[in-house]
């Protein structure tokens, strides 16, 4: 990954590409690579949608190599949902094909001329970008049955869905799994707005021809990939919890604890949970013949995706996971796991972040437009955004526009973007994450359930404020190295218990660029991403005020544990100055 690849889309006659060396971008890939370019490129008071604003994809530093469970990509860009910069993360195909393609990122940049719609279509043999009128409001999975036969088993497609193209603030870049199909998702924050606002509308990865990327050191590579997988595969949560059950392994034990969002965050337990848990969604799918332990991309050990098949046995989403069955599960009082992975489905088809939609769908369940549990009626909120009416647009801009529209006070969202799945009086610092992370209330900016739930790395009383703001703060800095490795967030489990295993992560990344990199120096790379985007959040206007969590959090007690969030503001800002 030796070049970037940036697309001109305001160029004379049509969009023009080039392709540049790294230059001062050297050593970095991912998030640290996005988030660099936009922080150096992207004027902090621009529109998310305008000229200014470009939008970068970027594999890690390990994808598209032999290394176990590599293959995020990374999409960043300044975010026309919190108006901060934005990395959102996917797994899928793209990343490693585009690794293996030689690029270490794609820009797109520059004033969309009219209001055509282009393909971009990528393989050694070169680059070109064509225009394609045709695909004007097509949906994820019309384009995956379009252009499927391009880009085969050794390919993938990049590419936005009607809401993306619509411009739509709750709108994602899809990526196609292993089996072809648009199933992941960089999903926070409105990227594919940004993408649509550049005309691309799809991005085809022809992967024929290429071949892994070859280490500095084979031998210490190999040696360290296995000691690396060896980690992952005894860990009891990447080894055996993950794989068995998937993420929806948490709904039993979060609303166990207390800290089960429900019902529009009202209160901690969801009495339905068994029903849409993952040990419910495991029985069903063996009943039905479905498939589990699946990885999103080639090489993953994890393996915590699979399918999910109807009720006549046909396929209509991957297996579902936590955050998705939360946020219209739950958090919208529905105990029908078909119509929560028919919701799921259709995200994915219109290309919409399901945390962002569901935590909508519970605003307008408050405000009255249908009742909590109506699974049905969520279904056909789903189709408005697709569809483009104006109670679409609304639903579809997100969280904080729904409840302003609709009269709702009880917003749960942090710089403009939802709360995901856990909720901060239960969860005190994932409460510190939501508040204090650039990137908006996100769960895996810095996943403090780790030690305040699951006991990994530590062990922190969720329900207190000590050691919050310091648990949240290192656990940040290592999300956004793991995020410029490329690797898959879960590998934090293992790293953060095994000793041996972050041992063999630095030796990955030091056999495979011929770097002496020491545990210090990893966790240096972290700190200098979050250093980048809280300094263009700033230049963008943001202030301490903006790292907080909603009011009602404070001042609301949540059952059954009747607590509130009481870590301290002025613990909160040692978080951004640390």
């Amino acid at each position: 990954m030796d070049k970037i690849l940036r697309i001109d889309v305001g160029a004379e006659g049509g969009p023009a590409f080039r392709e540049d060396p790294l230059g001062s971008y050297a050593g970095l890939g991912g998030r640290a690579l996005t988030s660099a370019i936009i922080h150096a490129e992207v004027p902090a008071d621009c529109h998310p949608l305008g000229p200014e604003n470009k939008l970068v994809l970027a594999p890690g530093l390990l994808t598209g190599t032999a290394a176990a469970s590599s293959g995020r990509l990374s999409v960043g860009c300044k975010s026309p949902l919190t108006g901060g910069i934005k990395e959102a993360n996917a797994g899928g195909a793209g990343a490693q094909v585009l690794a293996r393609l030689g690029y270490a990122a794609i820009v797109l940049e520059g004033e969309r001329q009219g209001d055509d719609l282009y393909k971009v279509m990528i393989s050694t043999e070169g680059v070109r970008v064509e225009k394609d009128n045709e695909l004007k409001l097509l949906t994820n999975y019309q384009l995956m049955d379009r252009f499927s036969t391009v880009y085969g088993k050794k390919g993938a497609m990049i590419s936005i869905g009607t809401a993306g193209e619509m411009g739509l603030a709750n709108s994602t870049v899809a990526v196609t799994d292993m089996e072809g199909r648009p199933t992941r998702h960089a999903g926070r924050g409105g990227v594919g707005a940004v993408m649509g606002s550049k005309g691309i509308k799809v991005i085809l990865l022809d992967g024929t021809g290429t071949r892994n990327r070859e280490p500095k050191d084979p031998e210490a590579f190999k040696d360290a990939s296995k000691r690396f997988v060896e980690g992952l595969r005894s860990h009891p949560i990447t080894g055996q919890g993950l794989p068995t059950y998937g993420t929806n392994s948490l709904t039993n034990l979060l609303s166990e604890v207390g800290g089960y969002p429900t019902r529009n965050f009202r209160q901690g337990r969801y009495e339905d949970a068994d029903k849409i848990s993952g040990e419910s969604q495991v029985e069903l799918t063996a009943q039905r013949g479905g498939k589990g332990r699946r990885g999103c991309h080639r090489g993953c050990v994890i393996q915590c995706s699979g399918t999910y098949l109807d009720k006549n046995g046909q396929y209509l989403t991957k297996r579902v996971q936590y955050e998705t069955v939360w946020a219209h599960g739950g958090n919208c009082g529905i105990s029908d796991l078909d119509a929560i992975a028919q919701l799921d489905h259709l995200d994915d088809d219109y290309g919409l972040d399901t945390i962002e939609m569901g935590v909508a769908i519970g605003l307008a369940m408050e405000a009255g437009l249908l009742p909590f549990g109506d699974g049905k009626g969520a279904v056909e909120l789903v189709h408005e955004v697709g569809k483009g009416t104006r109670l679409g647009r609304i639903l579809g801009s997100g969280a904080a526009s729904t409840a302003k529209a609709l009269g709702i006070e009880r917003a749960p969202v942090v710089k403009g973007q939802a709360i995901p799945a856990y909720d901060p009086r239960a969860v005190k610092g994932m409460g510190v994450t939501y508040a204090t992370s650039p990137q908006g209330a996100d769960h895996t900016a810095g996943y403090a359930v780790a030690a305040n739930i699951l006991k990994v790395g530590g062990d922190v009383d969720p329900l207190s404020a000590a050691g919050q703001a310091e648990l949240s703060r290192d656990l940040q800095a290592l999300t956004a190295t793991v995020d410029s490795t490329g690797m898959c967030l879960f590998i934090v489990f293992a790293v953060l218990d095994q000793p041996e295993t972050l041992q063999a992560l630095v030796d990955l990344l030091n056999s495979f660029h011929g770097l002496t990199l020491t545990g210090d120096d990893v966790a240096a790379l972290g700190k200098s991403v979050l250093e980048d985007e809280r300094d263009f959040n700033r230049r963008a206007g943001f202030t301490a005020e903006d790292d907080r969590l909603p009011s009602f959090f404070r001042m609301e007690k949540l059952a059954p544990h009747d607590v509130d969030f009481d870590v301290p503001e002025e613990e909160l800002d040692k978080v951004s100055r640390e």
